[in-house]
C-alpha cells in the first residue's frame, strides 16, 4: 500500500513542480522580488482590495492601449443595441473588473483557506458527485484565477493551463495553484492524452473553450450574433473521454459581499454528434451567462480574431 501511495505521489509530480537551485540565479531576482511584493496587498481586508483593484482598472482604462481598443471592438460587435455611451460605460466597468481580477490573483495565491472560506458560497456541488468523468466548462471571466482556488476547497480536479516561459514563475504558478488540492494535476493546454486519461479515470477536468484558438479544429458559429471561430474540443473531449460537460460559473457579488460559485446541471444530451450544433450549444450557454454580468467577462481578448474567408479583420 505504501508503495502504491508513493507511486501516485510521483505521478502527480513533474519536473516543473520541483525547486531547482538555478532559480536563485541573479537573472531571476526581479521575478522573486515581484512575487514577494504581491504578498503585501494580500494582508489587506477584502473590501480594500476591491477598491484598490477598481482604481487600478480605471487607470488601465484611461491609459488606453491595445487591450482597451480590443475590448471596445468586442463590445461594439456584441452589443449593437446599446448606445455608444452605454458601451463606453460598460467598457470602463469592465476594466475596473479586470483590476479587481488582478487583486483576486493575490487572494488566490496567498490567502489561507480560512479567509477564502468566508468569501464564497457554493451552489450545485451535487452535480459533481457521480463517478463519471466531468469536463468542467469554465468561461473566461475576470474572476477566473480565484475560481480555481474556490473550487479546490470543495472538489479535486485536474486543470489545463498556459505554461509560462519563465521557469521561476512557472514553478510558483503550479505550486500556488495546487496548494489546496495536492491530488490535482496541471496539464498543458495541448495535453489531450492527459485530459482523456483523467476523464476516463473519473476525474474532473477544467476546460475553457471560449477563446479564438485559430481555424484549426474550429468551426464558425454565432457568438452574440457574430460568426466566431469556436473549437470543437468540447464535444470531442466529452465523447472520447466518456465524460459529461458540467458548466461552472463564479459571480462577483456587488458591494464587496464576496462570490457565488455555481455548478450547473450537467448536459445529458451532449454531444449531439454534429460539430456545428455542438459548438452552437456551447456558445449559446456562454453568451447567456455573459449577458447576466457582461462587465465581469474578459473582453480584452481578440475573440473574433479569425474571420471567415474573404472577411476583413476587426482589430487594428
Amino acid at each position: 500500500m505504501l508503495q502504491g501511495l508513493c507511486r501516485k505521489k510521483l505521478q502527480n509530480t513533474t519536473e516543473a513542480d520541483q525547486f531547482r537551485w538555478s532559480f536563485l540565479h541573479p537573472r531571476y531576482w526581479l521575478t522573486w522580488l515581484g512575487l514577494g511584493l504581491t504578498i503585501l496587498p494580500s494582508w489587506l481586508p477584502y473590501p480594500v482590495l476591491v477598491r484598490f483593484g477598481s482604481w487600478i482598472g480605471r487607470r488601465l482604462y484611461y491609459r488606453g492601449g491595445k487591450r482597451v481598443d480590443i475590448a471596445r471592438v468586442n463590445l461594439d460587435k456584441c452589443f449593437p443595441e446599446k448606445t455608444a455611451e452605454e458601451r463606453e460605460a460598460l467598457l470602463k466597468a469592465n476594466f475596473e473588473s479586470v483590476g479587481i481580477g488582478l487583486m483576486e490573483v493575490v487572494i488566490a495565491w496567498w490567502w489561507p483557506r480560512s479567509r477564502l472560506e468566508k468569501l464564497v458560497r457554493f451552489k450545485g456541488l451535487e452535480h459533481l458527485d457521480s463517478p463519471q468523468g466531468k469536463l468542467l466548462l469554465i468561461m473566461h471571466f475576470t474572476t477566473i484565477e480565484i475560481t480555481g482556488a474556490f473550487i479546490a476547497l470543495r472538489h479535486s480536479l485536474d486543470a489545463t493551463y498556459r505554461e509560462h516561459k519563465n521557469p521561476v514563475f512557472e514553478y510558483m504558478q503550479r505550486k500556488q495553484r495546487q496548494r489546496y488540492d495536492r491530488r490535482s494535476r496541471l496539464l498543458g493546454r495541448r495535453d489531450v492524452r492527459g485530459m482523456l486519461r483523467s476523464l476516463r479515470g473519473g476525474r474532473t477536468v477544467w476546460y475553457s473553450p471560449d477563446q479564438d484558438y485559430g481555424p484549426k479544429q474550429s468551426v464558425f458559429v454565432p457568438f452574440f450574433g457574430v460568426q466566431a471561430a469556436t473549437v470543437t474540443g468540447t464535444s470531442r473531449m466529452a465523447r472520447m473521454g466518456r465524460a459529461q460537460v458540467v458548466p461552472m460559473v463564479l459571480t462577483r457579488l456587488p458591494n464587496a459581499e464576496g462570490y457565488e460559485l455555481e455548478i450547473c446541471e450537467g448536459w445529458s444530451d451532449f454531444p449531439e454528434g454534429d460539430d456545428h450544433k455542438d459548438a452552437e450549444t456551447v456558445n449559446r450557454f456562454i453568451e447567456a451567462r455573459v449577458r447576466k454580468h457582461p462587465e465581469q467577462y474578459m473582453w480584452l481578448h481578440r475573440r473574433f480574431k479569425t474571420r471567415p474567408e474573404g472577411e476583413s479583420g476587426f482589430y487594428k
